[in-house]
């Protein structure tokens, strides 16, 4: 096993030939950027399959994982529409990737299912590393009267949280990791992905030889993607939000509910 952190485009290529040279059965890219290095050097490196999260490309020996991020993060909208105040919501992304887009929508649509009379105030940063800028952007929403606001800005994010904690005039949903220990008196919950979780879900085809290119779709009812409710924080959710929530994460979990379909 092997673990190499990339910024490039051209360090994308090279570390993706690289593996493959060495006879790597199954190499993952983290993020959406990485599936166009995925099919320029898949070709070239036949027995080796690379996997691309939240990538949508297929062919012979590459693959993307699909992260029901929407599911939980409906949930998320939901729990945010259900504790604001001022009715007034933000959204912080690192850049403005199709992934990040989606998570927003369903947030926002799972806000106004429990407030329609609620606004909802959309930036991004530019970048995922960048603390003092998510910093600056949670404080100009904050500005705005958002109470509550959904970060999914990686790195970048925690400046989410400092401006949370410095203004204590806004709560915080995580995202991506269980971020409820960063700031545990003004963070709600965080949508979380278990990445060890899907990469072994994927190991285990290539391990048995089973697996099929194709774009493997994980989530709620798979628990890989969850909305971990911050337990410090949570007997200050209301217990009709909670019983929301619940319900519909039941409907997720069954596949009876699309939160990307549903009425905005």
């Amino acid at each position: 096993m092997s673990h190499i952190q990339t910024k490039t485009p051209a360090e994308f290529d090279e570390q993706f030939r690289q593996y493959g040279s060495q006879g790597y059965d199954l190499v993952f890219g983290h993020g959406f950027e990485f599936q166009d290095a995925a099919k320029r050097v898949g070709p070239d490196h036949p027995r080796t399959i690379y996997v691309v999260t939240s990538g949508s490309s297929v062919g012979a020996n590459v693959a993307g994982i699909e992260f029901a991020f929407a599911d939980a993060s409906y949930l998320a909208g939901m729990l945010a529409g259900a504790m604001t105040k001022s009715n007034v919501i933000g959204v912080i992304g690192g850049t403005e990737l199709p992934p990040v887009r989606e998570s927003f929508t369903a947030f926002s649509r799972g806000a106004r299912v429990m407030n329609p009379k609620i606004t909802i105030l959309t930036s991004y940063i530019g970048n995922w590393d960048d603390v003092s800028a998510g910093r600056e952007q949670a404080l100009a929403q904050i500005g705005r009267n958002a109470d509550v606001i959904f970060q999914n800005a990686d790195a970048a994010g925690l400046g989410v949280f400092r401006a949370a904690r410095e203004t204590k005039k806004a709560l915080v949903i995580g995202s991506n990791s269980d971020q409820n220990d960063v700031a545990p008196e003004i963070t709600i919950a965080s949508v979380v992905i278990d990445l060890p979780h899907a990469f072994l879900t994927v190991a285990r085809e290539v391990r048995t030889h089973t697996f099929k290119p194709r774009v493997i779709k994980l989530g709620t009812e798979s628990d890989v993607v969850t909305l971990k409710i911050n337990p410090v924080f949570r007997p200050r959710i209301p217990a009709a939000a909670m019983h929301a929530v619940d319900s519909v994460r039941a409907e997720l979990a069954a596949r009876r509910f699309d939160p990307l379909a549903a009425t905005p």
